[in-house]
C-alpha cells in the first residue's frame, strides 16, 4: 500500500474518532437533559441543545417518555455505530482486507444503519401524530431528519458486506488451490 493511501486511511480513522467522541457527547448530553427534565425541569433551558420538553412532561408523561426515548435510542445507536466503525478501522489489514472479522463488522454497520433509519422514520411519524394533539415538538425534528438517508446507506453497506463475504470465499478458494 502506498504512503499516500496510509495517510488517507489514518486521516479517516482520526475523523471517525472525532465523530465518535462528538456522538458520545451528544448522547451523554441528551441523557443528562432527560434526567434533568424529569427531576429539575427549571434547568432544562440551560442544558444541552435546550431540548425543553417540560411542558409535554407536565401534560402527558407517556408522550414525553416516548418522544425522548426515541431521541435517546437514536443518539446511542449512532454512537455505537461509530464505535463499530472504529473497531473495524483498527483491526482492518489493508494488505489482506477480506477476513471474517471485516465482513461481520461491515454487516453490523449495515444493520445498525438500517436500525437508525427505521427508528428515525417511526419516531418522525409518531411525533407527527403528537402535533395533532397540540404538542410543540419543533426541537425534536432535528433528530430524525435523515432517516431516509440512513435506510439508503444501509442498503449500500449491506451490498458491500455481501461483496466482502464473496471476496472471502474467493480468497479461501484461492488459498486452497495454491
Amino acid at each position: 500500500m502506498s504512503k499516500n493511501n496510509k495517510l488517507i486511511f489514518q486521516g479517516l480513522t482520526i475523523v471517525a474518532w472525532i465523530i465518535f467522541v462528538g456522538l458520545c457527547i451528544e448522547a451523554g448530553g441528551l441523557l443528562i437533559n432527560f434526567i434533568f427534565s424529569v427531576f429539575q425541569p427549571e434547568y432544562v433551558g440551560n442544558l444541552y441543545q435546550k431540548l425543553d420538553l417540560s411542558s409535554m412532561y407536565q401534560e402527558n408523561k407517556w408522550a414525553f417518555f416516548g418522544a425522548f426515548s426515541f431521541v435517546l435510542v437514536i443518539a446511542i445507536l449512532k454512537a455505537h455505530l461509530f464505535y463499530i466503525v472504529i473497531r473495524l478501522l483498527h483491526k482492518l489489514d489493508l494488505e489482506k482486507p477480506f477476513s471474517g472479522f471485516v465482513a461481520n463488522k461491515i454487516n453490523s454497520i449495515a444493520y445498525y444503519t438500517f436500525s437508525i433509519g427505521i427508528i428515525s422514520h417511526i419516531a418522525r411519524e409518531v411525533v407527527k401524530n403528537l402535533i395533532h394533539h397540540g404538542y410543540e415538538i419543533d426541537t425534536l425534528n432535528n433528530f430524525w431528519v435523515d432517516s431516509q438517508a440512513f435506510i439508503i446507506m444501509a442498503a449500500i453497506i449491506y451490498i458491500i458486506a455481501v461483496i466482502f463475504k464473496r471476496g472471502i470465499e474467493l480468497q479461501n478458494e484461492n488459498e486452497l488451490t495454491i
